[in-house]
């Protein structure tokens, strides 16, 4: 048993790393061992596991489903051992985190750092994609997503409500003018996140509880909202953001809130992990934190 552990230990290191050699350095082995561990493994199931380049080590499609499987086992032995330890030990091995890069800008990216040195045995993988990126696929132990979530494969755990608005630069409504109603959108430049439901359509909602939508022609559509942010910021046109990431460019002066009495339908924060895989004490104990951290920097409401 024991000589399996250390074999399904040697190919989960060799998928995470992707190759022998960091693999071997990782587990304090030789490379021809962790070679050799591996090609026993594959004559004991009869399949091939892996594809060898030159550049790095690929599975195979029976190796990404035996991955899943032998990282879980592995995961739990940890988390085993870890119970009868102090709570400083038990947050060790890699965690594969996926998120939007705009929405780790900024305070998510401070969060990011902040959570690896409380934790420094713990290795984090970082994903950054706007896409909504296949968990399984990707071999991501969590992600945080923006929006509805429609995947029955998927533990979706909602962390709260970020709010949105409309802003441009200073320099650009002073060029343009500021509209006073939601139709004067009609009238100027603005900056598309392709990515959105409601595609050309702009939904607001007045402090007073009405509603209008707007149908608008963009300038610039993009399926990065970094962009489209660096755009407004330099006077492209008017765009659509969260307002934690809006309120710091604002009180710098560098953006203006446009018709700030009108606001865009809040946008759900989820954290989603795979149906298929036992969840880890890490990444419950990474879903936990990000979520208070949310809440206390007011990123997110709970309603």
């Amino acid at each position: 048993m024991m000589d399996k552990i250390a074999t399904l230990s040697s190919f989960v290191a060799a998928v995470d790393l992707g190759s022998f050699s960091a693999a071997a350095n990782s587990l304090g082995i030789s490379q021809p061992a962790v070679s050799q561990q591996v090609r026993a493994l594959e004559r004991q199931l009869g399949a091939r596991l892996l594809n060898r380049t030159t550049r790095r080590l690929a599975t195979t499609e029976a190796g990404e489903r035996y991955y899943i499987h032998a990282r879980d086992i592995l995961e739990r032995l940890a988390e085993a051992d870890q119970s009868v330890r102090r709570f400083d030990d038990e947050m060790t091995g890699c965690l594969s985190i996926g998120a939007a890069p705009g929405f780790s800008e900024g305070l998510l990216a401070d969060f990011f750092i902040g959570f690896q040195k409380r934790n420094p045995k713990l290795c984090l993988n970082l994903s950054l994609s706007d896409n909504f990126q296949d968990l399984i696929h990707e071999g991501l132990d969590v992600a945080i997503r923006l929006g509805d979530i429609r995947d029955d494969r998927l533990i979706v755990k909602k962390l709260g409500l970020a709010e949105r608005s409309l802003a441009a630069s200073p320099e650009y409504l002073d060029t343009h003018g500021r509209p006073q109603v939601p139709e004067d959108l009609v009238r100027h430049r603005y900056l598309l996140y392709s990515q959105l439901q409601t595609g050309h359509d702009v939904p607001l909602t007045s402090t007073d509880g009405e509603r209008r939508t707007v149908r608008i022609t963009p300038t610039l559509r993009a399926n990065n909202s970094s962009l489209l942010r660096r755009a407004a910021l330099a006077g492209l046109g008017i765009g659509l953001a969260q307002n934690w990431l809006l309120d710091p460019l604002v009180k710098e002066g560098q953006l203006e809130y446009v018709l700030p009495e009108w606001s865009y339908a809040p946008q759900p924060v989820h954290a989603v992990y795979p149906s298929n895989r036992y969840i880890p004490l890490k990444v419950r104990h990474f879903v936990e934190e990000i979520s208070g951290f949310f809440i206390e920097q007011g990123a997110v409401k709970n309603r």
